[in-house]
């Protein structure tokens, strides 16, 4: 019997409603830059809500829209807000529900992931975890049809991130994306010298230089980068706001950063 994992922030991180919700990333993806160059292997966007961060997650998915038809798995990482716990999770469900639609799991990739050490099935990590949902209606409104190998990441080590994305990395069918938002309520300014410290930091592939007050999904992401530059990938910033920016006001914002690997 098939399980699904049913949406815990619709409503409130973006539109419970299935038509508004497609026109407000449609909204995004317009605004965005055109695509340029290859299409990427990875991307890192952020993960608040739409109304906050949508504008720059869309300037990364923004990108994925020439091979729409050609992936087809996307590996995707989060980090845990809510649910304290060591390792790496991985679902038991069989499919992720959205308001536009139920989204398949890949359980084969799913059951390889979980022969590697830390990693293992654990679906309170799910539950109530935004960071991972919010990504899916912008995959179902650029892609067409694909499947997911969903992570939720802990206290685990970088180097177990980069072992995982080894494992799953494939080829151009499959996607890589890490959920990440960036500095965490310091002032418009602090904020954006901080961010842009984090963004050169991402393109020069330097997990080191990427520590607990620069990004709240810091774990995948420098796991990422240590994948990277085994597989030779060059990253490159494709937005960098913050909430003062999009939505908030300019005295405690978040930062929100796009990046994109090729």
């Amino acid at each position: 019997m098939s399980t699904v994992k049913l949406p815990a922030v619709a409503g409130m991180f973006y539109p419970a409603d299935p038509a508004t919700l497609a026109a407000e990333i449609d909204a995004y993806l317009a605004q965005a830059k055109p695509a340029e160059g290859p299409v990427p292997k990875a991307l890192i966007a952020p993960h608040a809500g739409y109304v906050y961060s949508g504008p720059v997650a869309a300037s990364a998915y923004a990108r994925l829209l020439p091979a729409a038809e050609r992936i087809r798995r996307v590996v995707i990482l989060a980090p845990s807000h809510r649910v304290p716990f060591r390792g790496i999770a991985t679902s038991s469900a069989d499919w992720f529900r959205t308001p536009l639609g139920d989204v398949p799991v890949d359980r084969q990739a799913v059951e390889a992931a979980l022969e590697l050490p830390g990693v293992s099935e654990f679906d309170a990590a799910f539950e109530q975890e935004h960071a991972l949902e919010v990504h899916l209606p912008f995959l179902q409104r650029v892609l067409r049809e694909f499947e997911i190998v969903p992570f939720v990441v802990g206290d685990a080590d970088p180097g177990e991130v980069a072992r995982l994305l080894d494992l799953l990395w494939d080829g151009d069918e499959t996607l890589i994306v890490v959920s990440s938002d960036l500095s965490h309520y310091l002032d418009y300014h602090a904020a954006r010298e901080r961010d842009s410290r984090t963004a050169q930091a991402i393109e020069a592939l330097r997990p080191d230089l990427i520590g607990f007050h620069d990004a709240c999904g810091r774990i995948p992401v420098n796991g990422l980068l240590l994948a990277a530059r085994e597989h030779g990938l060059q990253a490159k910033t494709v937005d960098l706001r913050n909430s003062g920016d999009t939505a908030g006001d300019k005295s405690r914002v978040v930062g929100y950063g796009a990046y994109v690997f090729s």
